[in-house]
């Protein structure tokens, strides 16, 4: 049942209307949020790199679809920064991380450490720490790892494993958690 205002418009037309003027208005925003299904009709994700100094916020779901260019435009964003090699970041990867922004209910956009990892990355960083996996799903698209000033490391990682929808891990002394869409378990202090 939808609720129509005096003039005929639903609140489902309003919010499609509002988002793709958004869109237009903002051709380098990205539009998302994604993975809860009653998460509402926008999925949003907001993110910046301090390794490249871009950022984005963008809507990339809207009303049950995916936005192609959006999704685009993330997965350039995550990509390996030291190869610039690029992948098609598994899209529940994203949702989860929007969930857990939207459930902190925190402004500020992620900083985003890391995203796909090439298998050269990985194993350069391997090489470096033993807290990296040898078949990490940084080489899949389908992990992140992600920080905010405004949220601690716990209250990110509780807010992420509330969504009951991949790997969580707590690397407190680095100051950042680690989102994934694998399977559900979580780690770290």
């Amino acid at each position: 049942m939808t609720t129509e205002t005096k003039t005929g418009i639903s609140r489902r037309g309003l919010l499609g209307a509002f988002a793709a003027t958004f869109v237009v208005a903002a051709p380098t925003y990205s539009n998302a949020f994604g993975l809860l299904r009653g998460a509402g009709d926008i999925r949003r994700i907001r993110m910046y790199s301090g390794r490249t100094g871009e950022s984005i916020d963008t809507i990339y779901w809207l009303e049950g679809d995916y936005i192609k260019e959006a999704v685009k435009e993330i997965n350039h964003f995550m990509r390996d920064w030291r190869s610039g090699d690029t992948v098609k970041m598994d899209l529940r990867t994203i949702d989860i991380m929007a969930a857990s922004h939207r459930l902190m209910d925190v402004h500020e956009p992620y900083m985003l450490l890391s995203g796909y990892r090439s298998p050269s990355t990985n194993a350069m960083l391997r090489s470096q720490s033993g807290g990296v996996a040898r078949n990490s799903l940084h080489m899949r698209g389908q992990a992140a790892d992600l920080r905010l000033d405004s949220r601690s490391v716990s209250q990110m990682a509780r807010a992420a494993a509330s969504c009951n929808a991949g790997g969580v891990g707590r690397y407190s002394r680095s100051n950042f958690v680690h989102m994934d869409c694998g399977p559900i378990r979580t780690w770290g202090g």
